[in-house]
């Protein structure tokens, strides 16, 4: 019982963390459209990575683990969303 509290409280700071830590950068971009200091393949594998993790959550027997669904539903959306800002700065925004 103990560990099932442990692995439970680790999962939910580890899902606080990791919003919290990542939330603030996509805002910022998502406000200024300013995507100069980013790198294309680390949003588009940010956003892969954070789907797969998505679809492990939801597919974890017995039980679904939220906390690993909803941080990742959280940061890919950011991800996909910054991804696209990055592809329309660099390719079809006139300069």
């Amino acid at each position: 019982m103990e560990q099932d509290m442990l692995f439970t409280v680790c999962g939910v700071v580890a899902s606080v963390g990791m919003v919290l830590g990542y939330l603030p950068q996509a805002i910022e971009t998502i406000r200024t459209r300013n995507t100069d200091g980013i790198a294309l393949p680390t949003f588009l594998m940010m956003a892969i990575g954070g789907m797969a993790f998505m679809i492990q959550g939801l597919i974890h027997k017995p039980e679904i683990i939220w906390s690993l669904f909803l941080t990742n539903l959280i940061t890919s959306t950011c991800s996909c969303i910054v991804f696209g800002i990055k592809i329309y700065n660099d390719y079809f925004k006139k300069n």
